[in-house]
């Protein structure tokens, strides 16, 4: 690709700790500005008075670290304070690898239940199992409602050669078993499962864009080409972003030369870049269905808006998240890290569509409510659209700035199934937990099968899985109400299949299963049957 230029606590208040951060990251970069060695100063002699003269003791690192993400927060909803702990574990899933002990596992009763074993990992090699249960983390006590999914990954998590000593219930044994892990590394995948869905159309599901997402992703583009796909089916539902330049990669794969994919502006000439297409991508003639949701962001946006613009892809789904600032990490001695908006970023056709945050963090946060709240998630005509910001795309349709990717066909969420039963079951995660429970109980027979695709020929009936979960859901507290069961009856019998399917096959299994009953992928899959009536896309 052509780059033009090349991309590169409480109690104290807190104008005291707005000058600490200030003078701290300010001074740390800008060390020959007069103005800054002088507020440096002063911030020394007031950090000295509370340290000599304050009423109670106070730790001054902890002022710190509490004050920091308060202040940062006034600037924007995106620049963001890591303390090192946490910088090094979102670095980790963003790399694409971490230091942990190789299992995929959910909280059943307030238990650490172990539902995969990762093939080659730390834990297969010493013998854990699907099914087993964590009961003690180095002899501490590892189960009871306190103990969340963050805790858990603290503490299995560690640097690569480490050791930690685990106490594991396995169900054919009263005993509590004792298992010493070395820590290894563990790969993080971006993208979940590619397969063909019919004939000539090949599905990639992409969770973010990490370190190696553009290596996976073109994997999954080669792999689906020779199994015959002619068209492909992007599905970034979910995806918060991650690395713009995989975003920028992934384009490229799909456009012919000199095409721009994303500008950047900021207040720096040094963030200000301009990317095009280099023409070497390998799929320029392919067609594409891109589906995005409120929760695609960032990466994703530039991915989806590249496509748009270029009227390259068909955009399917709902409004996107609206994420258009973009950050650089700054590292701070003590190895934490701010990641600091230094840009705004533009889609081809000129658009920014970081939505507004001007009223606040809590405002900001609560904007995908209101989208519920408005209707807007199953009725285009309460879409929130700024008209205002007209912008148009290569072949002169219309697109609108402000507030995410608005898709070229939009899909309304369906509800068909959600009724409050299914709601408190899946809110409770029984769902989750009756298939781990299914999984664990049926070992033997599903370790024997090939595939999804013979569990499902050889799996109970429908009538069997809803009785049996609703007597499962009753012995954990939610009472059974049979004509919401039966409304909400195709719904939780196929998340069922997919849950046990991926708890014995691997996510593909899942995706396979469920997205038989997605109407957004079949509207997707509509739209490249007849996108050629809908516009041009690369004629």
């Amino acid at each position: 690709m052509n780059t033009k230029p090349t991309l590169n606590y409480i109690g104290i208040s807190i104008a005291i700790a707005v000058a600490v951060v200030v003078g701290l990251f300010i001074g740390l970069h800008f060390p020959n500005n007069n103005k800054v060695a002088e507020n440096d100063r002063k911030l020394n002699s007031i950090l000295n008075l509370i340290a000599q003269n304050y009423v109670d003791t106070t730790n001054l690192d902890d002022l710190i670290e509490l004050s920091i993400p308060e202040i940062l927060s006034n600037l924007d909803p995106h620049t963001s304070y890591f303390t090192a702990e946490d910088l090094q574990a979102a670095t980790d899933d963003l790399n694409g690898s971490f230091s942990g002990i190789g299992i995929s596992f959910v909280m059943v009763n307030d238990t650490i239940g172990v539902v995969e074993v990762i093939s080659g990992g730390p834990s297969e090699k010493v013998g854990l199992m699907a099914g087993d249960k964590i009961v003690t983390i180095d002899d501490s006590v590892a189960t009871g409602p306190n103990m969340s999914n963050t805790d858990v990954m603290k503490r299995l998590r560690g640097a690569k050669g480490s050791k930690v000593k685990l106490g594991i219930k396995r169900q054919n044994t009263k005993k509590t078993l004792t298992f010493t892990v070395t820590r290894g590394d563990i790969p993080v995948n971006s993208v979940d499962a590619y397969y063909m869905i019919d004939d000539i159309t090949g599905y990639i599901k992409v969770n973010q864009f990490g370190r190696h997402t553009y290596d996976e992703f073109i994997t999954a583009l080669a792999s689906l080409n020779e199994d015959g796909a002619e068209r492909y089916m992007i599905d970034l539902r979910g995806n918060g972003g991650g690395f713009m330049e995989m975003a920028i990669l992934m384009v490229n794969e799909f456009l012919p030369a000199n095409q721009p994919i994303v500008f950047t502006k900021g207040r720096n000439r040094q963030d200000d870049t301009e990317v095009w297409s280099d023409g070497n991508g390998s799929f320029q003639d392919a067609e594409v269905a891109v589906i995005i949701d409120e929760f695609s962001a960032s990466a994703s946006e530039i991915f989806a808006g590249a496509m748009q613009d270029n009227d390259r892809g068909l955009i399917v789904g709902c409004r996107s998240f609206g994420k258009g600032l973009v950050q650089k990490e700054f590292v701070l001695p003590d190895q934490s890290a701010i990641r600091l908006t230094t840009a705004r970023y533009y889609t081809p056709s000129g658009r920014c569509i970081q939505k507004d945050y001007k009223e606040g963090w809590l405002n900001y946060e609560k904007e995908l409510l209101d989208r519920y709240t408005s209707g807007e998630l199953y009725s285009r005509d309460s879409m929130k659209i700024d008209k205002s910001q007209v912008f148009t795309t290569m072949f002169g349709r219309t697109v609108y700035g402000g507030g995410g990717i608005v898709p070229d066909i939009f899909v309304a969420r369906d509800t068909t199934g959600f009724t409050s039963y299914y709601i408190d079951v899946a809110n409770a995660g029984l769902l989750q937990r009756y298939a781990f429970n299914y999984c664990n109980n049926h070992r033997s027979e599903l370790s024997k099968m090939e595939d999804y695709t013979e569990f499902l020929s050889s799996a109970p009936s429908d009538e069997f899985l809803l009785k049996d979960f609703a007597d499962f859901a009753a012995r954990n507290g939610i009472t059974p109400r049979w004509y919401y069961i039966n409304l909400s009856r195709d719904v939780i019998v196929t998340n069922l299949k997919a849950l046990i399917a991926r708890d014995t096959f691997g996510t593909q299994a899942f995706y396979i299963i469920l997205n038989r009953y997605d109407n957004t992928i079949e509207a997707a899959l509509k739209a490249l049957n007849q996108h050629k009536a809908a516009y041009p896309i690369q004629d």
